[in-house]
């Protein structure tokens, strides 16, 4: 019945708020359900797709992850599932899957001219040796699509007889009236637009005659026979060139390799073992531009680390004063280059640096012809400013905050003791400022480390260093070095790259355990 107070009101009438909850668990449990449905007619989709190309990995994690979610959010067994499997699964994707693949492929040969298996890369190889046989007979072809959508030849030979993929048909065929057949039943002809559009997969479209040799089409008209010049071997895996009798054999480096060294394209992948890592040093060719390179990286790490410190740590201390007017609003505009996004900073330095028109020379310099970016040093120079500008704020930042937790009686008692500003600064405030601002001092160098973003956008990696074997400039570290190998352009080497990429992660974790160590040291002798 619910208690009545003095003035006659009813306590207690909860069964309104009891009706809402239950009607919002209701939607809750509804929502849950059309998105776990959404999900899992996702993972229905790509378990279908990987399915058709035969890929087992993919399938089997889709498979599994999608089992553990549905268990997960549907049971009340595991509340901290719900929260944990999420960020677990990104995690598996987006981090263990790249590293794990990019240490497999570090090991492989995999790139331009790699990228295919070996029965592939062999069935390419014979494909691309064909020839037309001497004195063949011409055959009028259309080019047809089936219901699949995959190409076939609608073939008429000089007796009138009709193939369709090198099958023969009698029935439901539509003729011109020079006796070439342009249709078929069950497939469409494709008109000139398609032909034109499809053009690449015409040019491929062979169809196997058995001891003739393949038919094969240049204009989707007229056909011919064609034989390959290699002949294979699959007892020696060697190919034979019919003509000039040069036999090219398999080799360890995902080639068809004849004796004097010319080889046959494409290769295949192949795993090479430590060949990756040790050519690094051993390529004479590349050895001396790596180490280049190498010294470079460091110290652009910690060159950058210094200057930023040091002009954060100084800006730092200027604004700690406490009584200064307007210390909020210069503290507010010291960190607008910190907000505004890196690679829009760097591209307008790159503007404002340009030796024609840039706004340094035209404008600060009178017009002077200054090299800024085209000169190896200079350009040395300028990425460091603009790192400089980049990573100050974050410096200022830090400090500021680390100067405002030491605490006031230390400042107090050195003052008492007579300590100068230097002595203070030296034996008080920077001890304790490396205590709490080290480890972040030791990620900012791993970050400068690989600090991609500044060498992309201003220099390009350039000045480019022309005795290196590939493309290289002046300016690149070894993240931009690694890029240019993988992604720089024709033959591209990504299990080379990923061989630099374990090395360059070895490096900087290697620095990164012994500057967190030297800090721990730091937190001791402070404490």
């Amino acid at each position: 019945m619910g208690l009545t107070t003095k003035g006659g009101e009813r306590v207690g009438a909860h069964r309104p708020r009891l009706a809402e909850g239950g009607s919002t668990s209701t939607a809750a449990l509804i929502g849950k359900i059309a998105l776990l449905g959404a999900i899992n007619a996702l993972a229905v989709y790509g378990l279908l797709t990987a399915f058709a190309v035969g890929d087992w990995g993919i399938f089997g994690f889709v498979a599994i992850a999608t089992v553990v979610a549905d268990y997960v959010y549907f049971s009340k067994r595991v509340e901290a599932g719900k929260y944990l499997v999420p960020g677990l699964l990104f995690l598996l994707v987006f981090q263990v899957y790249i590293v794990v693949h990019t240490a497999a492929a570090a090991f492989t040969n995999v790139g331009d001219g790699h990228n295919l298996e070996k029965p592939r890369a062999l069935e390419h190889i014979l494909a691309v040796s064909e020839k037309r046989v001497p004195d063949s007979p011409l055959y009028k072809v259309a080019v047809v699509t089936g219901s699949d959508g995959t190409l076939e030849l609608l073939a008429t030979d000089p007796a009138g007889q009709v193939t369709v993929g090198g099958e023969p048909v009698t029935e439901g065929i539509t003729r011109d009236s020079s006796g070439k057949a342009t249709a078929v039943e069950g497939y469409r002809t494709l008109e000139l637009r398609d032909l034109t559009t499809r053009q690449e997969e015409v040019l491929d479209l062979r169809v196997p005659l058995g001891a003739q040799g393949a038919l094969r089409t240049q204009d989707g008209v007229t056909g011919f026979l064609a034989r390959p010049t290699l002949r294979h071997d699959p007892a020696a895996d060697t190919l034979t060139d019919v003509e000039s009798g040069k036999v090219y054999t398999a080799s360890h480096s995902g080639y068809y390799e004849a004796a004097d060294g010319s080889t046959l394209t494409p290769g295949w992948t192949e795993n090479v073992g430590f060949d990756n890592f040790a050519r690094v040093l051993t390529d004479t060719r590349l050895r001396g531009p790596f180490v280049s390179v190498f010294i470079w990286t460091f110290v652009f790490a910690a060159l950058s680390v210094l200057f930023n410190f040091a002009i954060g740590l100084l800006l730092a201390l200027a604004l700690n004063k406490t009584g200064m007017k307007g210390r909020n609003l210069y503290r507010s505009l010291l960190v607008l280059p910190y907000a505004v996004p890196s690679f829009l900073s760097a591209l307008v330095w790159t503007g404002m640096l340009n030796q024609t028109f840039g706004f340094v020379n035209q404008t600060l310099l009178g017009g002077a012809d200054v090299p800024w970016l085209n000169d190896p040093w200079l350009a040395k120079g300028s990425v460091l400013l603009v790192n400089l500008w980049l990573g100050f704020p974050y410096m200022f930042l830090i400090c500021t905050g680390a100067l405002q937790a030491i605490p006031a009686e230390l400042n107090e008692a050195a003052k008492i003791d007579g300590a100068s500003a230097w002595q203070h600064f030296r034996r008080v405030t920077l001890p304790l400022l490396l205590v709490s601002t080290a480890p972040l001092l030791v990620a900012a160098f791993a970050f400068n480390f690989n600090n991609f973003t500044v060498i992309y956008f201003v220099t390009g990696g350039g000045p480019n260093l022309p005795e290196a074997p590939i493309t290289l400039g002046s300016t690149d570290l070894l993240i931009s070095m690694v890029y240019k190998i993988a992604f720089g352009g024709a033959g591209r080497e990504w299990g080379f790259a990923s061989a630099m990429s374990a090395m360059i992660f070895v490096i900087v974790a290697g620095i990164s355990a012994f500057g967190l160590r030297r800090t721990r040291s730091l937190e001791e002798t402070y404490s």
